[in-house]
């Protein structure tokens, strides 16, 4: 598990085909001298397991699905991606749950500056970001959603065609420790909706393993 708080930003050194899967090599000075052999790291917000750990890399597996599935099948040498270690038992959330599983891939629109009282630009930003219907049912205004393995907070979400554009407001601090910055109009993100709503929809639409709560219950507890 992970919060969405990125450790360090790493680059694609590599990708090549390995039978049915592809190995990505990223260079990584501080996440790799933490990560041990079958670890799990989140890479721009996909979890994956450390394999052929080096003093200032690491590498990993992609199946096929994790391929097709995320912003990876776009990815090139030299890419800049969000690296996370998984949460410690001791830790703090410092953003909300993330699992590292892909819920669908988004298109950046933009990252624009934005204009403060005066008319002149801020050192804040917005973030627009296109989103797919099966993210978008699971986002709400002010509600938490993982964008390249970021923990970010919806500002604002306007329907479009079978899906929305996210807004976002951004700090200066999340584009110098992100890869936000290296990201340019009409790339691909990976996009974590908050797991917490996918639960409360199973269990109000119910199936196998639902909970006991009815929808009124539900709603008293803050849901």
């Amino acid at each position: 598990m992970f919060t969405g708080i990125i450790e360090e930003v790493g680059e694609v050194i590599k990708i090549e085909q390995r039978g049915e899967n592809r190995r990505i090599v990223i260079a990584a000075t501080t996440v790799a001298k933490e990560l041990g052999i079958g670890q799990s790291v989140a890479v721009s917000g996909v979890c994956l397991t450390a394999l052929d750990i080096q003093a200032n890399s690491f590498s990993a597996d992609l199946a096929p699905e994790t391929w097709a599935r995320t912003s990876f099948s776009h990815a090139r040498t030299g890419a800049l991606v969000n690296l996370e270690l998984p949460m410690k038992a001791d830790g703090r959330f410092g953003g909300h749950i993330v699992q590292g599983h892909v819920d669908g891939v988004g298109k950046l629109i933009g990252l624009e500056r934005i204009a403060n009282a005066g008319g002149e630009d801020s050192e804040n930003w917005w973030l627009h970001i296109e989103i797919p219907s099966e993210v978008e049912k699971y986002t709400v205004f002010k509600g938490s959603i993982s964008i390249e393995g970021i923990s970010l907070t919806v500002a604002k979400l306007e329907r479009k065609g079978s899906g929305a554009i996210c807004t976002i407001a951004i700090i200066p601090h999340t584009v110098e420790v992100t890869n936000l910055g290296s990201l340019k109009p009409g790339d691909l993100v990976n996009l974590e909706a908050d797991v917490i709503a996918k639960y409360v929809e199973k269990m109000i639409k119910g199936g196998s393993g639902q909970s006991s709560l009815t929808v009124e219950e539900l709603v008293r507890q803050g849901f």
